[in-house]
């Protein structure tokens, strides 16, 4: 696990001590003026303040929220594999709203290990954190009911709790990048899916819906789940689909890295169309642009972030919430191939 807090990128942050140099007074009076402690003279105070403000200090929440009676000033944030943009985004963008407050963040990356996950959430809850974001996997957790401490599942909803949730419209994302497929006239239309307990699930149930409201069957041959959810594993799956005597006129990719092993496994073949569900870098500057489903991923971040921290400060006290984000589609031509 790493800690992250809102300071300075320089090496070597300046201290309570370098503080105290500055200002030319004892350790405990700048301690006093950083806590908000009475019984330091306006002019000595002010001494301290014009140091704090040249020196850059920022003091360290995790160490003043660990102090007897101090209430913890630190969150943690459990996420999927981080090499990953989608959970990179989340992450990033929760440390910005968390920094704004004041809040330190502690980072976990646990990648579909339920074991792994509830070692990981039991040790940041014995470190008192304030409160918890979780990407969860499928597993119970229930134990988090006694917990003591907020909590909000981002992505996918979690058994054996009622908490707060927010997440995409997958479904809909899904029924939407069938949709445009079926419009543009195919009639062959192949999914890939990678493995997850309910994101592409979801997104699955979105392209039966738009068959059945379409009125077309929907050939369960080209219904491709997939072992592993790696580039390398929808190429090959891609280029099978595309040997078949019978190929699809086109693919709907569930994430960004099964798109990128579509485009792989379809090569220099440029006549099926595509959509993937997830943006990624450079998508937009392929030879042929790739049309994708998206959802504003940061805002996704942002979202849980803000959620949490009014829970912690008691601010908010509604029942459990479930915010859900819109899906669009863009389109950029890979989508808009017709059928040959």
């Amino acid at each position: 696990m790493t800690e992250t807090f809102p300071r300075s990128p320089d090496a070597k942050p300046p201290t309570m001590i370098d503080v105290a140099r500055r200002a030319g007074v004892g350790l405990g009076t700048v301690s006093r003026v950083v806590n908000g402690g009475a019984g330091v003279r306006a002019e000595t105070a002010e001494r301290v303040r014009a140091a704090i403000d040249e020196l850059g200090f920022q003091r360290n929440e995790v160490a003043r929220a660990l102090r007897p009676g101090k209430k913890s000033s630190s969150l943690a944030l459990v996420l999927g594999d981080l090499t990953n943009p989608f959970f990179a985004t989340i992450a990033k963008a929760s440390l910005e709203v968390a920094g704004q407050s004041g809040f330190a963040v502690v980072l976990g990356s646990v990648d579909e290990d339920p074991e792994g996950e509830k070692r990981a959430i039991q040790e940041l809850i014995g470190r008192q954190v304030a409160g918890l974001m979780i990407v969860p996997d499928q597993s119970d957790h229930s134990f988090l009911m006694s917990a003591g401490v907020p909590v909000v599942f981002v992505d996918r909803p979690a058994h054996g709790i009622d908490a707060d949730i927010v997440m995409v419209d997958n479904e809909a994302g899904g029924k939407v990048a069938t949709d445009h497929l079926l419009g543009q006239g195919h009639r062959r239309v192949a999914i890939l899916l990678a493995p997850s307990y309910y994101t592409t699930g979801r997104r699955l149930r979105g392209y039966r819906r738009a068959h059945r409201e379409a009125g077309v069957p929907v050939d369960e041959s080209l219904v491709v789940q997939l072992p592993e959810g790696t580039a390398e594993a929808a190429e090959k799956a891609t280029s099978e689909l595309m040997d078949q005597a019978d190929p699809p006129t086109a693919l709907f990719a569930s994430t960004n890295f099964v798109t990128e092993g579509v485009l792989r496994g379809l090569g220099d073949n440029t006549r099926p169309a595509v959509v993937g569900f997830d943006d990624f870098r450079m998508a937009d500057m392929l030879p042929t642009p790739v049309t994708v489903v998206a959802s504003d991923i940061a805002d996704l971040g942002r979202t849980a972030a803000r959620l949490l921290l009014a829970r912690a400060a008691g601010t908010d006290t509604r029942p459990p919430q479930r915010i859900v984000l819109p899906a669009v589609l863009i389109q950029r031509g890979s989508g808009e191939r017709p059928p040959v």
